[in-house]
């Protein structure tokens, strides 16, 4: 017996093949079976290649000496023409076998019987030989036994062919979520650096705002609101980097006491920045409430942008908030038409925004802030949306008892 280790071979695939092979229950019981039905000795799953023959699986009754990952020089075998040829090779007797009594396979390895039947994938490819040998002459040009080999053959085809279709399916998945990663760095470091020029702009716009000339105020007056509004974005790609990257947004948890105070703040700056909202803030909260006063402040004025935009035009919305239970309850309330199903189920996932949203608007990046707000207090969000009863976002936050 010639092993032959090629190094022409790439060693990877073999490794990935062997595993694949070895990963295959099925296989075992076949050789076995080859073994009992036939009466045959030795009996193997072969990759076979254009250059190597290496044995996969191996059902080694008699000694013969080969184990699975071990090779035979390529050439030797009668494998190399099954798969020149594309057919099975079948010899009962070789030494009454006009083709192959001459033949120097059955001589360098003392063989009477011999089957080998061809391991091709669905999709075409030429996996190996199913094969099988023994020293004494054995009955296989049967078509019984014939049919036998090409249906397991044909089994073990399809199930290398469904492994390896798994294993590119998950090594493109892992290559997604590595670029995903990447992709996410570079949003937090890109959103870390914009800070500093952005902070420059915000300066001259102060500075403009305090000239005497009413034109360089003006200038500086939409300077300051464009200023805001890249901030905002900022922090909106700031805190999804934080939460994709395993971090979740910052929080700094304490008693605050004039919460009711704060969410009033948020409403009269929307309603500053915008005269033709209107917003009816029905909150009542008069004890000390466990949050992060910003956090909650930004829950609710993404909850209302969101409101703005998308409610009825003309129609109030409604915030309310209370303490009841131990929990901290804010909603926010808007006419119009309910959320389709479909929009509900991905309204709070990152850069989500309908097809029917108005060109120009934000990164979708709101509602899935607001969730990550409320998860990192602890509590729910949840959405409602009926044509009786417009839209409602509620917000639960836990209190310390």
């Amino acid at each position: 017996m010639h092993e032959l280790p090629n190094a022409r071979e790439d060693a990877e695939q073999i490794a990935r093949d062997l595993a694949a092979v070895a990963q295959i229950d099925a296989v075992p019981t076949i050789l076995q079976i080859i073994c009992d039905e036939t009466g045959m000795g030795f009996a193997a799953v072969a990759r076979v290649s254009d250059s190597s023959w290496t044995a996969c699986a191996v059902r080694d009754n008699v000694g013969f000496g080969l184990k699975a990952s071990q090779q035979l020089e390529l050439r030797t075998t009668l494998c190399f023409e099954s798969r020149a040829a594309r057919e099975s090779i079948v010899v009962d007797n070789f030494s009454r076998s006009p083709e192959y009594c001459d033949h120097h396979t059955p001589a360098i390895y003392r063989l009477q019987s011999y089957i080998s039947v061809p391991i091709v994938l669905p999709d075409g490819e030429y996996f190996g030989n199913l094969c099988a040998i023994d020293a004494q002459p054995r009955s296989l040009s049967n078509t019984r036994v014939v049919r036998m080999f090409e249906v397991f053959a044909s089994l073990i085809g399809m199930q290398l062919h469904s492994a390896r279709r798994q294993s590119t399916a998950e090594a493109l998945l892992a290559n997604e979520r590595r670029t995903a990663q990447l992709r996410e760095q570079f949003i937090a470091v890109l959103g870390h650096d914009l800070r500093n020029p952005l902070s420059a702009f915000s300066a001259t716009a102060e500075l403009l705002c305090r000239r005497q000339e009413s034109e360089l105020v003006a200038i500086g007056s939409r300077l300051k609101r464009a200023v805001g509004r890249m901030a905002g974005l900022i922090n909106d790609v700031m805190d999804f980097a934080r939460g994709r990257l395993g971090g979740g947004v910052a929080m700094n948890i304490a008693p605050i006491p004039d919460l009711e105070a704060a969410l009033r703040a948020v409403v009269d700056e929307l309603c500053d920045a915008d005269s033709s909202c209107v917003i009816e803030f029905c909150a009542h909260i008069t004890e000390p409430v466990e949050c992060d006063r910003a956090r909650i402040q930004q829950l609710l004025s993404n909850l209302l942008a969101n409101a703005l935009t998308h409610g009825a035009k003309g129609v109030p919305v409604t915030v309310s908030g209370e303490v009841t239970g131990g929990w901290l309850v804010l909603t926010v309330r808007n006419s119009g038409l309910p959320i389709p199903d479909e929009v509900r189920t991905q309204i709070f996932e990152p850069y989500y925004r309908p097809a029917t949203s108005d060109p120009g608007g934000g990164l979708g990046l709101g509602l899935f802030i607001c969730k990550q707000i409320v998860n990192a207090h602890g509590g729910t969000l949840e959405v409602s949306s009926t044509y009786e009863e417009g839209t409602t976002f509620t917000a639960r936050i836990p209190q310390k008892r």
